[in-house]
């Protein structure tokens, strides 16, 4: 934004600058006016150019207007229960066998299939008992979680639904730095957030926050709860996939790229898993030390310190001490930029290596294999399945003296024990003390007549809460 608000001035300083010298008169023309008049006081100068800059203006405020309305449909929020692994250690402390407390977190997400899949960070679920995700119309869906990926930091989940707009993903590869970018996510939890930057870098790695790094750099602010949602261009293209920041509040956020993003959530999708090409080598880079003692350019590519037996670079004679400067075709000038060209191919793919040996370039081919990866452990949300059977609330009833105390007719009313997390009234808003006061139509309800009326599967309440009154509807 500080970079718009200064191009605007600086553009409005120099038009007005000519419009002024345009219009003043010459130094010859002064010096030839009648000297018997008063001085009079020179005219303000022109705002001719004011309209131009407004307009210019406006038309980068619509641009950012337009991707907000494009994008923010395949927007959702992703509400996560966990266990509250610090409160279980205070229990444990005292010696209380109870069921563990419950977190809540909010993350963000992307839908990139019409019937429901959803790509997010994999930080995001991770741990969950239960995920559900809020749309921009209102709907609040349970949601299963369908693969996810630690390396990349990556996870799909799905929901139940048809007919839903898709976010289209754009070329990442093709972003250039210093356009404008827009994120739109679920800081804190205010969904729908937008915020606007630049694109400030790509490539970015070596973070040491994942083993797959190749991230989009971008001043747009991001925050916790941004995480999982879309980076765009202003055509409303995905760029990235939000995913970290460096410290709140220093205008540097990461965003995992479309295109290896797309290529993972497509694998998830119709896998559950994520297969990676790999070479089987071992890699550094050089260092000036390292080039100069091995007499080429620093930047030659990266340096081969280990070959897997029977991998890939062994069967194509790759060796301890050679320097892999390309991959397909493309040159890579350091270890990140060939791990990097490495991922864009496929398990299986054979393709053409460039060598440096001894200073001289030669040409090989490999079969890439699958990297190999420890096996990705299920979450609690997968092994206890979701959703959850019934709509997740116990009641018991209040005596007529304790409904009187709390401003209520004195007779036996149902008030709500325990929610089930991720249940259809934990997905309403209901909370255990909540007293029900009408059910279905039915006024002053006892909890014989509250399980009746939830017989078919949904239920329509008013509920008290403390000094206040709302509605919750529930349906299986």
């Amino acid at each position: 934004m500080v970079g718009r608000v200064s191009f605007h001035r600086s553009s409005l300083a120099v038009a007005l600058g000519v419009a002024a010298a345009a219009l003043a008169p010459s130094a010859s023309a002064q010096q030839a006016a009648p000297t018997d008049k008063p001085a009079q006081a020179a005219p303000p100068p022109p705002a001719a150019a004011a309209p131009a800059a407004v307009a210019e203006a406006r038309r980068l405020s619509d641009a950012f207007v337009a991707v907000a309305e494009r994008v923010s449909p395949s927007v959702v929020q992703i509400d996560v229960t966990s266990r509250d692994e610090q409160a279980d250690q205070v229990l444990r402390f005292f010696g209380r066998n109870q069921d563990s407390p419950i977190a809540r977190g909010t993350g963000s997400g992307v839908v990139f299939t019409t019937d429901g899949a959803i790509l997010t960070n994999n930080h995001v679920i991770d741990h969950a008992l239960t995920i559900n995700v809020r749309f921009r119309d209102g709907r609040f869906l349970p949601a299963k979680l369908v693969g996810r990926d630690p390396g990349t930091d990556l996870a799909v989940i799905k929901v139940d639904a048809t007919g839903l707009i898709a976010a289209k993903f754009g070329d990442s590869d093709a972003s250039r730095v210093g356009e404008w970018t827009v994120a739109i996510g679920s800081p804190f939890g205010l969904g729908y957030t937008v915020t606007t930057g630049v694109l400030s870098a790509k490539g970015r790695g070596g973070l040491g926050m994942n083993a797959i790094e190749d991230y989009l750099q971008t001043d747009a602010s991001i925050n916790p709860g941004n995480s999982g949602g879309p980076l765009c261009d202003l055509n409303g293209n995905v760029l990235g996939v939000n995913t970290m920041i460096v410290g709140r509040g220093s205008g540097i956020g990461f965003a995992v790229p479309s295109n290896l993003a797309r290529r993972v959530a497509d694998q998830l999708l119709k896998n559950g898993r994520v297969q990676r090409a790999w070479i089987g080598v071992g890699i550094q880079d050089l260092t000036p030390e390292l080039a100069t003692a091995m007499k080429v350019d620093p930047r030659a590519g990266a340096l081969v310190n280990y070959v897997n037996d029977n991998g890939p670079a062994q069967k194509a004679n790759i060796k301890p001490g050679d320097i892999i400067a390309g991959v397909g075709g493309k040159k890579v000038g350091d270890g990140h930029e060939l791990t990097r060209e490495t991922l864009t191919h496929e398990v299986g793919q054979t393709v053409p290596l460039e060598i440096i040996r001894d200073g001289k370039k030669y040409g090989t081919s490999a079969v890439l294999a699958a990297r190999p990866e420890a096996a990705v452990p299920p979450l609690p949300v997968q092994q206890q399945g979701v959703p959850q059977s019934g709509l997740g609330l116990s009641v018991r009833d209040i005596s007529p003296q304790q409904a009187a105390q709390i401003g209520l007719a004195a007779k036996p009313l149902p008030v709500i024990t325990s929610i089930n997390p991720g249940s259809p009234a934990d997905r309403a808003g209901l909370k255990p003390n909540d007293v029900v006061i009408e059910a279905d139509g039915i006024t002053e309800p006892t909890s014989a007549q509250l399980a009746e009326a939830a017989k078919d599967g949904q239920l329509l309440l008013r509920v008290r809460r403390r000094d206040q009154t709302f509605y919750a509807a529930m349906r299986k």
